[in-house]
């Protein structure tokens, strides 16, 4: 097994950690003996030695003195705080992951004094096993540690691997804050059931299931989801006038900008140069 015996040492214990724990042993990936938890709100990490059987202590640098694989899995904003806890240890871990947005390699890799960095970003659905997470590693992760962390990751869903960390930051805008989107757009096709007459129990139960079934039958099909949209979409129907509304509203343009300006914000949160939308540069 990949994983055999590996010490994983979690610096953070909150909604993503707790999904990649519950994913690692619902497989039997590891035993919960070689899973640690650092966190100083003491009441979470006994709750989670009460549901996982994991061990845990408030303090970051003991957490991670015997650490395989350290995974840094706290909010981005108190990178600053953690590293000084941590760097004494940290550079004996065999690898570093790490699932903080905006947080570069080059930050993590200097101040934790370790080169061997897998970055990460995970979405929500990573709580019930059916996310995606896009990662990256540094040149120095031995082959080995690259596994573990395929298998790590793949404990909350798909993954995929890119060469260049700069597609964590479009991964960010896209997968990563995709559900908010999602969710966005769930709420407003229930609200418009709402004003037409639906109670909102029977709209939410419409709308649920009309979503999870296409995108299902998107995955089984293999088609392109222009030829998918086109078979609901009879001349003169109903689905070509709503279709119309929304074109004419913008949604394309909207969602585009949207995302665009998500992936501009994960690359200033990571200190780098925002860009401007393409249809905002000089002779665009």
């Amino acid at each position: 097994m990949t994983l055999q015996n590996s010490h994983i040492t979690f610096i953070g214990s909150g909604v993503m950690a707790e999904a990649m724990i519950k994913g690692l042993l619902k497989q039997g990936l590891v035993a919960p003996d070689l899973i640690v938890c650092a966190d100083p709100h003491v009441p979470r990490g006994e709750e989670l030695v009460a549901r996982y059987g994991l061990r845990f202590t408030p303090d970051n640098g003991e957490a991670a003195k015997e650490a395989d694989i350290l995974v840094l899995s706290t909010k981005p904003q108190v990178l600053p705080q953690v590293i000084p806890t941590v760097r004494r240890s940290a550079h004996n871990a065999k690898v570093v992951l790490s699932i903080l947005a905006g947080a570069r390699i080059a930050t993590l890799s200097s101040g934790l004094a370790n080169p061997s960095i897998v970055r990460a970003m995970p979405n929500t659905p990573a709580q019930i096993g059916q996310g995606i997470t896009v990662w990256t590693a540094t040149p120095e992760v031995p082959a080995e540690q690259r596994e573990q962390a395929r298998t790590l990751l793949g404990a909350l869903g798909d993954e995929l691997f890119v060469d260049d960390e700069k597609y964590l930051d479009m991964a960010t805008a896209l997968s990563g804050t995709g559900p908010a989107y999602i969710f966005l757009f769930m709420e407003a096709m229930i609200d418009a059931g709402v004003h037409m007459g639906f109670s909102r129990r029977d709209a939410e139960r419409l709308v649920l299931q009309t979503m999870s079934g296409s995108v299902e039958y998107a995955r089984q099909s293999g088609l392109h989801p222009a030829e998918l949209r086109n078979q609901v979409t009879s001349p003169g129907g109903t689905s070509a006038e709503a279709i119309y509304q929304m074109e004419k509203g913008g949604l394309r343009t909207v969602l585009s900008k949207a995302i665009y300006a998500a992936y501009q914000k994960s690359v200033m949160l990571g200190g780098g140069k925002s860009e401007k939308q393409p249809d905002e540069r000089e002779g665009d």
